[in-house]
């Protein structure tokens, strides 16, 4: 199934033309649980992977040992979706039983690993994958036409303490037998760093520059414009500007830091490859919510993917426009 953005509650442009010059476009991945394969874009599915390349591993010095066990997770949520899809019966509570109550108590944070030393390869894992026949703007350099996003599970990386994210690309066609067995991580630091599979419904959408970065003169007529005394009243940041979930392109949501300069090694402005978001909409940006998405009552409809990031926030991955050997930089918002 497709997913389609309904048209925006307002032409803002009509309103400020002038934010005609700020438009701009991004492709949102709208992914939901299904089971994909190698030969698919998706998050949390198994990548085309060759069976002749070595398994990408993480050998930064962190602590391994200690955290939410990979299988643990995946049977915590397979008992819990299975305990709240089942009716309700008269004189039974839904949800878990006794005995799931039981199990689930088990699955417990530990020290799953005891033999990993600090710098012990470990494992990355899939967290997506996007072929460029599936997503308008993907735009990868050269003949490449895949990109695959791994990451280091563990808030133990870089100056913001967290996960460490790894892009690779290449030719699909390349791949001529697929790695069938791919490796899994004993141990996670978050349970939130599993993701679940999902199946992608790319779909291009125009979006508009973060308010921050507006110039002033504009600022001020969204100022005048909006009506902040009316919580229900469009939004310009909430509704006109730039789409909640995950996206490739567009424009970057500072929405928790401000806007900050995102500069590559070579000087130049780094671009907007990714977003990985907690969500796929909250109260605030409930007008970005699929039309075929309208009547889900499931309170878990817009975390497909169970990854949450930072606080409930969304990883922001940035290439260099020149030259993507170039170290990309990861945001988080």
């Amino acid at each position: 199934m497709t997913r389609s953005t309904p048209e925006r509650p307002l032409d803002i442009e009509a309103v400020i033309p002038e934010l005609s010059g700020h438009r701009g476009s991004g492709t949102r991945l709208h992914p939901r649980p299904g089971s994909p394969v190698p030969e698919e874009s998706s998050v949390g599915g198994p990548l085309l992977w060759p069976v002749d390349e070595p398994w990408p591993t993480c050998t930064v010095p962190h602590k391994r040992r200690f955290g939410d066990r990979v299988a643990d997770v995946r049977r915590r949520r397979r008992i819990l979706a299975e305990a709240w899809s089942r009716p309700s019966k008269p004189g039974q509570p839904s949800g878990p039983t006794e005995e799931e109550l039981c199990i689930l108590d088990t699955l417990r944070r530990g020290r799953h690993a005891p033999w990993l030393g600090d710098i012990d390869p470990i494992p990355l894992m899939p967290v997506a994958q996007l072929y460029a026949r599936d997503v308008p703007g993907l735009g990868l350099p050269g003949d490449a036409d895949l990109l695959q996003v791994l990451w280091c599970p563990f808030n133990t990386h870089g100056e913001d303490r967290s996960v460490d994210v790894h892009l690779f690309r290449r030719r699909a066609a390349d791949v001529t037998e697929v790695l069938a067995e791919q490796p899994e991580l004993e141990v996670v630091g978050r349970d939130d760093y599993v993701p679940d599979p999902c199946v992608l419904h790319p779909e291009k959408v125009v979006e508009h520059q973060y308010g921050g970065l507006l110039s002033f003169p504009i600022r001020a007529r969204l100022d005048e414009w909006q009506d902040w005394e009316d919580e229900n009243a469009v939004s310009y940041q909430f509704d006109l500007s730039i789409p909640p979930g995950w996206k490739v392109g567009g424009f970057a949501s500072w929405h928790v830091t401000g806007p900050q300069a995102v500069i590559c090694e070579c000087g130049r402005e780094m671009d907007l490859l990714l977003t990985m978001d907690s969500r796929e909409w909250d109260r605030g940006t409930r007008s970005w919510v699929p039309s075929e998405d309208e009547d889900v009552v499931d309170a878990e409809a817009n975390t497909p993917t169970r990854i949450v990031v930072g606080r409930g926030g969304s990883l922001l991955v940035f290439v260099c426009p020149s030259d993507w050997d170039h170290l990309h930089r990861v945001v988080l918002q």
